[in-house]
């Protein structure tokens, strides 16, 4: 790496765990020395990971109120700009997900600019390596072989918490946030308008929404962000800032052309628990239970009603699945019409605190050290209840699910191998991928 700057490149805020942990994974990848802490790390933490020119701090939220955002979001952002790194992100979904009520991006966009009074903020959810594109400011996303609309999505307009009925990622914001709310359409990132200094934008304290419909748009994205950020910048976007800058970096020939893919290697066995109620999922749940994984379905309602006696039974079985040298897949939904739940925001979070709590038990009592948590909220809220304290990504799966290095303070904690997985993320073969040690399929 060439890049003439010193200290930290890039600093984020994740709104979730799966979704920081992609930050993590495209600059990790890029050959970028990064780390993700779960939480606001001491001085002591930090000293761990010297070289580290990118850090991020991964949140649950996407799952929370605008009262807890006023409440929490303060101390993540005022860390991050101590950090003091070129480029500010506050990561949120690709697809999103969010609400004036429930994982306000508008919120936290209001909180961030008290602080950091940035001269304007980038808004690019768009990252086509992932399948999203934005043009003429609405959004699309990829579900399997097809492209739609974010309103028309068929996972996403049905989504438990956060329904997408807008696809115009400006006015979608612009009801949640007390700012303005602009588009840059994709016919002003080339010719003569490239040159980004006299773009109106470019100045004024404006949030723009950036449209991005290929690799190289998102360079171009990329120059855009790192030149006007040079003296601090606030932007808000999924893991496309982080490709739009990668992008921008190799073009200039600032950072290896070519992504660091390696397998961890296959193990015996793995844990996965999983609350996403994904169509996607559902696919995966069903595909390894017909390739050698066993499963255990989790009856939510009880598990609500009497956490401490289902999760116990819970344990019982799942240690007997496991002593049978079987992985086990531990599910509150199978995609089954009728079968998921319709839980609220709040059982959804303990859903995934009991989860993380029971693979926890299920860690100490075994040897097994390389598990999945499937489902974006899950996966934030199952981890906290791990003693975990940073993680490191060490091999790709699909854009957006690495398979990451935990660190922990708890010697049977420490190093355990884990990937977060959002419920539309991942191939149908994903479980048995991550089994295998992640790495680079075949077809590249």
């Amino acid at each position: 790496m060439n890049i003439p700057h010193s200290n930290h490149l890039v600093g984020w805020i994740g709104d979730d765990f799966t979704g920081s942990a992609a930050s993590l994974e495209v600059l990790a990848f890029a050959g970028i020395p990064s780390v993700l802490f779960l939480s606001v790390p001491s001085k002591a933490q930090m000293e761990l990971f010297p070289k580290a020119q990118a850090i991020g701090v991964a949140t649950t939220a996407r799952s929370q109120s605008p009262d807890w955002m006023q409440l929490h979001l303060p101390e993540y952002f005022k860390f991050l700009k101590d950090l003091s790194p070129v480029i500010s992100h506050y990561k949120v979904c690709s697809t999103l997900d969010s609400s004036p009520e429930i994982g306000s991006i508008g919120c936290a966009l209001d909180i961030a600019q008290s602080i950091f009074n940035s001269p304007w903020i980038p808004v690019l959810i768009a990252a086509p390596k992932m399948g999203r594109y934005q043009i003429f400011g609405h959004l699309f996303a990829a579900s399997g072989s097809q492209v739609y609309r974010l309103d028309r999505h068929p996972t996403m307009r049905n989504h438990p918490i956060t329904p997408m009925q807008e696809s115009d990622v400006a006015k979608h914001l612009m009801l949640q946030s007390t700012h303005k709310i602009h588009n840059l359409r994709l016919d002003s990132l080339s010719g003569k308008r490239a040159d980004f200094a006299t773009l109106p934008i470019a100045t004024g304290g404006q949030v723009v929404t950036l449209d991005a419909v290929t690799d190289q748009d998102m360079a171009r994205l990329g120059k855009f962000i790192w030149q006007t950020g040079q003296n601090g910048l606030f932007a808000i976007g999924s893991q496309g800032i982080q490709y739009a800058l990668v992008e921008h970096w190799r073009e200039n020939g600032l950072i290896e052309t070519q992504d660091r893919c390696v397998s961890a290697g296959p193990v015996e066995q793995v844990i996965c628990v999983s609350g996403s109620v994904s169509p996607q999922t559902s696919d995966q749940i069903n595909w390894a239970l017909k390739n050698g994984f066993q499963g255990l379905s989790v009856d939510v309602r009880s598990v609500l009603l009497i956490p401490q006696e289902a999760s116990k039974d819970i344990v019982v079985r799942a240690l007997d699945i496991l002593a049978s040298g079987r992985s086990l897949i531990i599910y509150t939904a199978d995609g089954r019409k009728g079968f998921e739940p319709e839980l609220s925001a709040g059982e959804s979070s303990k859903i995934g605190q009991i989860l993380g709590h029971i693979l926890k038990q299920l860690l100490k009592q075994t040897h097994i050290r390389r598990v999945i948590i499937s489902g974006g909220d899950t996966s934030g809220h199952a981890s906290q209840q791990l003693d975990l304290f940073a993680v490191q990504a060490i091999s790709p799966t699909v854009p957006g699910a690495p398979l990451l290095k935990a660190f922990s303070t708890d010697p049977d904690l420490d190093g355990l191998e884990l990937a977060l997985k959002g419920g539309q993320m991942g191939t149908v073969d994903y479980f048995d991928w991550i089994k295998r040690g992640g790495g680079m399929t075949e077809k590249g």
